[in-house]
């Protein structure tokens, strides 16, 4: 009989949000908490999740505005990293995730490493995937509209400019920019993603998540720190073909890190629709040497 492992697609309520999460292995297993990017949600980890549910358990919720979680209108939320961040902390704390590794992938590292220098003492381990903590990296031609807006917030003009990055054509690179067999990605993924990034009201959403992502390199020397100060065990699985999060970004990781295993892979900025087995067989290895013994 062949042996299946069951997703389990679950909300809970934090404040008066309803946060959407999947999960999936033994409740009293090591935790591993999944965290997305844009302009995804936790769909992205839908084939990474029962790959790993045998041994951890694995959870991964939707951000205020993303995947199946609520949607309230940027006039009545707030949509800053810092909020995201907050109400991710209040959902590990519902689900008693007291200690858990991290998977961060782009917005996932703003929000992971908030979590982490907030409770140090949680974190078993980290994963990195095309997920910035150094101003390495964000000196190309994709960040130079986001920074612009970021020096006139008041701007429409810039801040309409950057509508081009929420249509279907600039989602559906994202997933195949920088792959050498597009091929292997399924269009379910971009499909869906621009689904919901096409709600009424969700362009504002996003807009202003794109300003707010300029709160986030003046928080790098903090999390730089926390990397020298705690040295939690740290596995790089980055996309080098990533045009957003070009390898440049993955490279300082190996300043500040003592237990660092460093893996560029031939894929783009959503490696796991293309080297998602690969990645599931590095973190198997690496969580059973670091996290299993630790937690």
């Amino acid at each position: 009989m062949i042996q299946t492992t069951k997703v389990a697609h679950r909300t809970v309520k934090v404040g008066d949000l309803d946060i959407f999460y999947r999960e999936a292995g033994p409740q009293d297993a090591p935790a591993v908490l999944l965290l997305h990017g844009f302009p995804t949600s936790s769909q992205m980890f839908r084939n990474l999740l029962p790959a790993l549910a045998d041994r951890y358990r694995v959870v991964a919720p939707d951000y205020p505005g993303f995947g199946h979680s609520s949607m309230p209108l940027h006039d009545k939320f707030s949509y800053t990293f810092d909020n995201l961040a907050k109400v991710i902390d209040e959902f590990t704390e519902q689900l008693g995730l007291t200690k858990h590794a991290l998977y961060v992938q782009d917005y996932g590292a703003p929000v992971g490493y908030r979590l982490a220098v907030r409770h140090p003492e949680r974190i078993t381990a980290i994963v990195v995937q095309n997920g910035n903590a150094y101003d390495e990296g964000l000196d190309n031609d994709f960040w130079q509209p986001l920074k612009a807006y970021w020096a006139e917030p008041t701007n429409l003009e810039k801040r309409n400019a950057l509508r081009a990055f929420l249509n279907v054509d600039a989602t559906r690179w994202q997933y195949t920019h920088g792959v050498p067999r597009p091929e292997l990605v399924s269009p379910d993924g971009w499909t869906t993603d621009q689904y919901l990034l096409d709600r009424k009201g969700n362009d504002e959403i996003q807009l202003d998540l794109f300003l707010s992502y300029g709160s986030n390199p003046p928080r790098y020397p903090e999390w730089q720190e926390y990397f020298r100060k705690r040295q939690p065990p740290t596995l790089i699985v980055w996309g080098k073909n990533d045009q957003i999060f070009p390898a440049a970004g993955a490279e300082p990781y190996k300043r500040d890190l003592k237990t660092l295993e460093f893996h560029l892979l031939d894929a783009g900025h959503f490696a796991l629709e293309s080297d998602g087995d690969q990645i599931a067989r590095l973190m198997r290895d690496f969580l059973g040497r670091h996290v299993a013994a630790t937690t």
